[in-house]
């Protein structure tokens, strides 16, 4: 009976390694778990960069207004429209966190649903001030022109551009 027993253990003992092995692996570089703080998270592509985003956002403007061909007529309606557009600085998180860390769970969850909430109110209207001024500046383009402008935007959203797929497809 015995002999039985020692495969079962010895398959016992190698699945408990495998498992540990597994984690082993699969623990966060250091400096990238969960506490590595804003630093690390999301460098490797330079997307919370708030330079390099407004560097991608200056060019594609730029390309834009060459494509358009823009006249000096509306040369103000397009000054406002890219002023208003432009991506807000986002408030640092360190705070809130910090301050979030310190209360009981309970309060903690209420809080960060507050703070949800202040965000998303923040956010729609933010996403209503750009809505308006996109539709001002629109008005003022030519037929032509406002081809080019749907072109434009039309492959930054919807099913075939939109920001995950745009973000998949660089290969």
């Amino acid at each position: 009976m015995r002999t039985y027993f020692k495969p079962l253990h010895t398959l016992i003992l190698a699945g408990a390694l495998t498992t540990l092995a597994g984690y082993s692996v699969a623990q966060p570089a250091p400096g990238t778990g969960p506490g590595a703080g804003p630093a690390a998270h999301g460098q490797h592509m330079g997307q919370h960069d708030p330079a390099k985003m407004q560097a991608r956002m200056t060019q594609r403007l730029a390309n834009i207004k060459a494509k358009l061909k823009i006249t000096t007529a509306q040369e103000d309606a397009w000054t406002t429209y890219t002023e208003a557009v432009k991506p807000t600085p986002r408030a640092s998180m360190a705070a809130s966190h910090a301050e979030l860390s310190k209360l009981p769970t309970p309060e903690r969850l209420d809080r960060m649903r507050a703070l949800h909430t202040e965000h998303m109110a923040v956010m729609t209207t933010r996403m209503d001030q750009r809505a308006e001024a996109t539709k001002t500046f629109y008005s003022v383009l030519n037929a032509d022109q406002k081809k080019v402008f749907d072109d434009q935007f039309s492959r930054h959203a919807g099913p075939r551009g939109g920001h995950h797929e745009r973000h998949q497809h660089r290969g």
